[in-house]
């Protein structure tokens, strides 16, 4: 019989890149230069990616976007020029590194193959797979990408955990079966119809500690 302190994993973890784990809102601030011209540009962007499914062209959306709430399509240059300066969230790093022996670590993002792999590339870490929607060819709450994920990691999704940076990725974990951790950095509200992640936090103080209860927290299997 195991010891109930010991730590109990899940087999993967698989995280949102671009929310969940780097601070992308400071990024869009400034190519638009203002927060409330950032925020509107974002907002603008995420209807448009959750919006057509199949993948088109990260670069060409975020263009898109840009023009469509007022602003110059320069800020998209300046977006993509300044992309090496996104800069994880505080604690990020040392979550990672925490994890690292105990759990195979994966990225599933919105953007292109390229961008992604740059933006992950950031942290020192050797991720076991990297995921995004140019190579899934669907954008994410289309539950591909994440299936995609764990069929690459060989790993079952009762197995694995999901950390999102946006509500919007609920639709997808519920349709995959991951039990969800939303870092929810910028306090954003539940999107309308999204299903309640099994945990909500400002931060990602409490991840760890709900990881390493995983296996003893996992709810009755419908299989």
């Amino acid at each position: 019989m195991q010891n109930q302190s010991t730590p109990t994993y899940p087999k993967a973890v698989l995280f949102d890149l671009l929310t969940a784990l780097l601070d992308s809102w400071s990024l869009w601030n400034r190519a638009a230069g203002s927060e409330t011209a950032g925020r509107a540009w974002r907002a603008e962007y995420l209807a448009l990616t959750y919006g057509c499914g199949a993948y088109v062209p990260y670069e060409e959306l975020v263009r898109q976007a840009a023009l469509q709430v007022g602003l110059r399509e320069s800020a998209a240059r300046v977006l993509e020029a300044q992309w090496l300066q996104l800069a994880p969230w505080s604690g990020a790093k040392e979550v990672l590194r925490k994890l690292a022996p105990h759990c195979r670590l994966a990225i599933v993002t919105n953007c292109s193959k390229r961008l992604g792999e740059q933006a992950a590339g950031i942290f020192d870490i050797d991720w076991d797979v990297i995921v995004t929607a140019e190579s899934a060819g669907f954008y994410k709450p289309d539950p591909r990408p994440y299936q995609m994920a764990l069929d690459r990691l060989k790993v079952d999704a009762r197995d694995a955990a999901f950390v999102a940076g946006s509500s919007y990725d609920m639709f997808g974990t519920a349709v995959t079966g991951l039990r969800t951790y939303w870092h929810n950095r910028v306090g954003l509200e539940l999107v309308e119809g999204a299903r309640a992640p099994e945990l909500e936090a400002p931060t990602l103080d409490a991840l760890l500690p709900w990881l390493r209860g995983y296996n003893s927290l996992k709810g009755t299997s419908t299989s």
